[in-house]
């Protein structure tokens, strides 16, 4: 079962527990489509609270978010978990995969293997993997990384990607 280190990464080591992880970010979304759908009156005041106010969630954890930040954490636990579904696949002898989407320069990477030197990824969301020359830059970092399998995913509408459950 995927399980979180206090104040660390999310520990996935299964394709069952990617699997669960991302009916909790369905979930967390059919919630905020909810709320939305109840909403009425000034339209500038829903956008007011979508962007200010707490009536998120976030995709894993649960707790409240405003939904701008809800979006971009759900885009990005879509592409990383999606990610380690593969990754899982591919490398099923890593230890499982930390996940650490969005972290900060600390944590050099969104996934890594439990397993030291073995897997290595970075992932993102984009509207275009050209943006901000995202993926340039995410290759170029990963070809100097000294893990033995290094990849970089992505979720983009644009290259042919349907929903969360394709990288």
């Amino acid at each position: 079962m995927a399980r979180q280190v206090v104040g660390g990464p999310l520990i996935v080591s299964s394709v069952t527990d990617a699997d669960a992880l991302l009916v909790n970010v369905w979930n967390a979304a059919e919630l905020v489509q909810d709320w939305m759908a109840k909403q009425s009156g000034d339209p500038f005041e829903m956008l007011r609270r979508m962007k200010f106010e707490s009536v998120g969630f976030h995709p894993i954890e649960g707790h409240a978010l405003n939904i701008v930040e809800q979006l971009n954490q759900t885009w990005t636990f879509c592409a990383a978990l999606t990610a380690a579904r593969q990754l899982l696949v591919l490398h099923p002898d890593v230890g499982g995969l930390r996940l650490a989407p969005g972290a900060d320069a600390c944590q050099a990477l969104d996934i890594m293997s439990v397993s030291e030197g073995c897997v290595g990824a970075k992932i993102f969301a984009a509207v275009t993997p050209q943006n901000n020359r995202k993926l340039a830059k995410d290759l170029l970092k990963m070809s100097a990384r000294p893990e033995e399998y290094r990849y970089v995913f992505y979720v983009s509408p644009l290259q042919g990607q349907q929903a969360p459950l394709s990288v």
